[in-house]
């Protein structure tokens, strides 16, 4: 993790971490989008062909979840992949790769720690209800933040 002092706060980041992922799944060649998980497109338990390698899949969602630490964005696609780790499948792996190809974006995002002294609390919480296709139960989160802020 990367801590940098501004004059804001501190900036908390794994740019170094991301970037090596990059380069390591190797990503480069696809396109860039711009959320993690693509919102038309529910996962299935049983969904299509089995990866040969399934370890290639957990050791890459075993990355995504270390860097939801810094990057809270992720949190949902990571919860969601790891439901599949014990059976992977290629929509899975593709799926988690959409993930780095939203990464490549912007590495370098973090968490912003303000400096101010300020007791806000920022709480976001979403559901989508009866949205998992295996066990048509509802899927929902929350975030909660005092004082922090996502940055870019």
């Amino acid at each position: 993790m990367e801590i940098l002092r501004e004059k804001e706060g501190f900036i908390v980041r794994q740019r170094r971490f991301t970037l090596d992922m990059l380069k390591e799944f190797d990503v480069s060649h696809l396109p860039r989008v711009s959320s993690p998980l693509d919102p038309s497109s529910k996962l299935q338990a049983d969904d299509g062909h089995p990866l040969q390698y399934p370890t290639v899949f957990r050791h890459l969602v075993s990355k995504l979840n270390y860097l939801t630490n810094t990057r809270p964005d992720l949190s949902f696609a990571v919860l969601t992949f790891s439901q599949y780790m014990e059976r992977p499948y290629k929509s899975h792996f593709s799926a988690a790769l959409r993930v780095l190809k939203y990464l490549s974006c912007d590495p370098g995002q973090g968490i912003l720690l303000s400096a101010k002294h300020s007791f806000s609390l920022l709480a976001f919480c979403d559901a989508d209800w009866a949205s998992c296709k295996d066990s048509m139960s509802s899927v929902c989160g929350f975030f909660i933040t005092l004082g922090g802020a996502p940055i870019s």
